[in-house]
């Protein structure tokens, strides 16, 4: 190993604890390159261009320069990600990363898994983008290190930090909109050159649009009811966290996370109309090195999903009480124990146990309410010359479903400037729910399964990418068999079985560049996600996901005034797995600008949808139209 790379893995061993604590950290490569610091692919501190995965990390200033209303927007004509959703704002979103199912991909909260045990979905509609720092996309396999959930990848999110200024640092922004959307956050953040602290409260309203369209009722899909009212979603959120570290490098870290909404949808007494739900998420870590060669990391966290459902105002469970569906809580508890050992300079050995317990609260009698997992992980990291090594394998022990075995291997060559070629293999799994196991019969019919298996994939991935300080570019080819798909039949009263498999193959692009006060990103989807389990709908798309996407970022600098336009380009998707539901391609144009008008002021204006095109990306769900919004901010990061 150089000089150069030595200092470098120097480098991110005192930065790993900052990373984890949610300190977005940059270092210089041996080519004077500026390279982003990331946890998430490997659970240890690297390089972007170390990964030998594919990895996508949005950066607060990504975040602030892009103006999101959600997640959504965010997310939505990124590299092998498509998006759904079931409305306007406060709708259920679905995420299909590289066309594997919504429940294919891990999504954690500053190192804490979260999402419904019950219907294993994440509430990405709830998170607020005011509360993230960064946000760090992994594709492809990772259950060898993180278990089950991770076929499709690993998205984990981080939430904002106080800054060691030595100060207090108060913030707020305001937010008004079409359809009389209100937005509202106030925070105080600040530390020392040990200490850190950061603590926010804020509140959204929108009146909303009519989520399903008309028609729905005598066509007899999506909500199966015509409701013309406006669906209005509602939201409250605070985050916290602080932290303390040590001159020797201990490090002792609290984090916590609360969203609550009321989010109205077009219902009926037999599925309601208004849904409260609550997302929790909190974590404690403690990191610290017992030999110069031995870092130990331990988590602790809990996350919790509620979900109650309302008509008319009135508890569901009591308007309609034979349904006895009134409300779906659950809880997950974890807790990891990781070691990192460095065998050589260039070497990286980490081993660990990770263990959750998974709990249902429901007015619904289920013949299970809680299940446990332990999982035992190894990897070693290795870097001989130009070369690079990752091998990693994992043993899952479920009460449910008993045992598992996963593992990766991956390869990379890195050539001179920052050209990277890569190789990888690796295999994963997804447990079945609480909804697919154990769902009581309804009326003395089944409608669950206890004898299902998990889900298993196989995945390979060749890529070539390369970083440099004023551009970027990348391509990587994959392709993904997925086994025992679990699927409902709707001959049998839609109780879920093994059966399915499905055969997805793609192909990722991106490029960008920074030219003076310019700044281009784009990305590129090529992707055929098919049926595979050589039934009726054998060659078929599977539903919701679009075959083609396409993406450009681009930005202008005029001194302390910005402009920008996102352009959004999607190839046609079904709703179904027999292909019946077509939902056409459709483009969208949005557009944004600032202006920094007083030290720490900014205020914002965006205009999405600018040509007001009328789409779907759920069958018979509306999407916004034409929407603006305006934005005054105050924080004194702003110059």
């Amino acid at each position: 190993m150089s000089l150069k790379k030595t200092a470098l893995a120097a480098a991110l061993l005192s930065l790993g604890l900052a990373v984890q604590t949610g300190h977005a950290q940059t270092v210089t490569d041996q080519n004077n390159t500026l390279q982003t610091v990331i946890v998430t692919a490997t659970r240890t501190a690297i390089t972007e261009n170390q990964a030998l995965a594919s990895v996508t990390v949005i950066t607060r200033e990504d975040i602030d320069r892009l103006q999101p209303a959600t997640l959504t927007d965010l997310f939505n004509g990124l590299p092998g990600i498509s998006v759904a959703t079931t409305g306007g704002l406060g709708s259920a979103t679905s995420l299909y990363v590289r066309g594997t199912n919504p429940n294919h991909v891990l999504v954690m909260i500053d190192g804490v898994r979260i999402g419904s045990v019950s219907l294993g979905l994440t509430a990405l509609e709830q998170i607020p983008v005011d509360a993230i720092d960064r946000i760090e996309i992994v594709r492809g396999p990772r259950a060898s290190l993180y278990g089950s959930d991770a076929i499709g990848g690993v998205i984990q999110i981080f939430t904002r930090h106080g800054q060691s200024n030595g100060g207090i640092t108060p913030s707020a922004q305001v937010t008004g909109g079409s359809h009389g959307y209100v937005n509202g956050q106030a925070g105080v953040s600040g530390g020392d050159s040990h200490l850190w602290y950061n603590a926010s409260l804020g509140g959204e309203y929108t009146g909303g649009i009519p989520n399903c369209r008309m028609g729905a009722a005598e066509a007899g899909v999506a909500c199966f009811v015509d409701d013309p009212r406006n669906d209005a979603y509602r939201n409250w959120n605070g985050f916290a966290n602080f932290g303390y570290r040590w001159d020797n490098g201990t490090e002792l870290a609290f984090d916590w996370m609360r969203s609550k909404s009321d989010a109205e949808y077009a219902g009926s007494p037999y599925v309601g109309n208004d849904a409260l739900e609550e997302q929790y998420v909190a974590g404690a870590r403690l990191s610290f090195s017992p030999l110069e060669i031995w870092k130990v990391t331990l988590n602790a966290g809990q996350s919790r999903d509620y979900d109650n459902t309302y008509y008319e105002g009135t508890y569901f469970g009591q308007y309609y009480p034979r349904m006895a569906t009134g409300y779906f809580n659950s809880r997950r508890n974890q807790a990891s124990w990781q070691n990192d050992i460095t065998l050589t300079s260039n070497q990286l050995l980490s081993v660990g146990v990770d263990y959750q317990q998974e709990h249902i609260y429901s007015d619904t009698a289920f013949q299970e309410t809680t299940r446990g997992d332990t999982g035992t992980f190894a990897q070693y990291q290795g870097t001989f010359g130009q070369n690079e090594v990752q091998v990693s394998a994992r043993h899952d022990h479920n009460d449910q479903f008993g045992n598992h075995n996963t593992g990766a291997v991956a390869w990379g060559y890195h050539f001179d400037q920052g050209l990277v070629l890569s190789a990888s293999y690796g295999t994963a799994f997804h447990a079945p729910t609480f909804d697919d196991l154990y769902f009581p019969a309804f009326g003395g019919v089944p409608t669950a399964n206890p004898d299902l298996k998990p889900e298993t994939s196989r995945s390979a991935e060749i890529g070539l990418n390369q970083q440099l300080s004023n551009w970027n570019w990348g391509v990587n080819v994959y392709q993904t068999r997925i086994n025992d798909l679990i699927v409902l039949d709707a001959e049998q009263n839609y109780v879920p079985f093994n059966l399915g498999r499905a055969q997805i193959r793609g192909i990722e692009g991106q490029f960008g560049f920074n030219l003076d006060d310019w700044r281009v990103q784009s990305y590129l989807t090529l992707m055929q996600p098919k049926d595979d389990d050589g039934g009726p709908d054998n060659g078929n798309l599977l539903p919701r996901r679009p075959k083609q996407t396409a993406r450009v970022d681009v930005d202008r600098s005029f001194g302390k005034f910005n402009v920008g336009a996102t352009f959004f380009a999607s190839g046609k998707r079904y709703d179904d797995a027999a292909n019946t539901y077509r939902m056409g391609g459709y483009a969208t144009t949005d557009l944004r600008a600032s202006y920094t008008f007083a030290p720490s002021w900014q205020v914002e204006a965006k205009l999405a949808n600018v040509f007001d095109h009328n789409y779907e990306t759920t069958y018979y769900f509306n999407q916004l139209g034409r929407t603006w919004y305006l934005t005054l901010r105050y924080s004194p990061s702003i110059h």
